[in-house]
């Protein structure tokens, strides 16, 4: 963190608070991230200067600290407030271009010795987090960089991670469902209906390849009828898409030039051939 200990020397003199100390760090954080300061106050003065130093009577008002910075190529003016809440310091810093305005509350009692204000060495405690929370919460969402070890900005990388299962966008629309066309051999092989306990199997295991339920499928009763797709539709019968893919479907009149099932008429009603009933 070069520079940090000259600039804290050059206003030792000045430092009255734990408040003031933790102002000299976030201003040099300012700093290596490319800027610099105008002055204190929210109004601009005809002969302010940048500069890295801290500007005359920075810190006159214990309570409330303002401070304005602008970058090298003066293409962003910072205006920074802070409010001295307890022992809490409230920082808020605001891009006077796009009005943006991040916020960071520090605990003075965490990272400030207020018992050793006037030696560098020992009145800050855990300078590093520190450093990365004002990176984090002030410069990156501001000015879009991150700081390297060595000092100076570095343009942040964004990186892209894949989600996990999600398909490659192929330009098409994702609500379009394609249309339904007949298909060979739609119908799986299905196991032989008199086999060992496959009564009641498919309503056991709906997911599984047992096959006897109580919900009865002509469709499904030993050999599928070949070249017959229920969701194409049945001419003369069902438009196409009136019965979902993979759905059963029992049905309720010829299919094709044969008939799904055994002709009604082959079992007769019991006592058709009697003339007395």
């Amino acid at each position: 963190m070069a520079g940090l200990e000259l600039l804290y020397h050059s206003v030792a003199r000045d430092v009255r608070s734990p408040q003031d100390a933790l102002i000299c760090f976030i201003h040099w954080e300012l700093v290596r991230a490319g800027f610099q300061c105008l002055g204190s106050g929210d109004q601009a003065s005809s002969d302010e200067k940048k500069k890295e130093l801290l500007p005359t009577g920075w810190n006159v008002n214990q309570e409330l600290y303002t401070l304005r910075y602008s970058s090298d190529n003066d293409q962003k003016v910072l205006l920074l407030k802070a409010i001295t809440v307890d022992s809490s310091l409230i920082v808020n810093v605001m891009n006077c271009q796009s009005e943006q305005v991040v916020d960071l509350t520090v605990n003075l009692n965490d990272y400030i010795s207020s018992d050793h204000l006037l030696e560098y060495d020992r009145v800050f405690k855990k300078k590093e987090d520190l450093r990365n929370q004002i990176a984090s919460t002030i410069v990156s969402p501001l000015i879009g960089t991150k700081q390297r070890a060595g000092g100076g900005p570095q343009k942040e990388k964004k990186s892209v991670h894949p989600v996990p299962g999600a398909q490659p966008h192929t330009g098409t629309n994702p609500l379009f469902v394609p249309p339904n066309a007949p298909q060979r051999q739609r119908q799986p092989p299905w196991s032989d209906p008199m086999a060992p306990f496959v009564s009641g199997g498919d309503d056991l295991d709906p997911f599984g390849d047992r096959r006897g339920g109580m919900i009865v499928d002509p469709l499904r009763s030993g050999v599928p009828i070949p070249d017959f797709d229920p969701s194409s539709g049945i001419p003369g019968q069902l438009p196409p898409g009136s019965i979902p893919p993979g759905a059963r479907f029992d049905p309720f009149g010829p299919i094709g030039p044969r008939r799904s099932g055994p002709d009604p008429d082959h079992l007769p009603p019991p006592g058709y051939g009697d003339s007395f009933m």
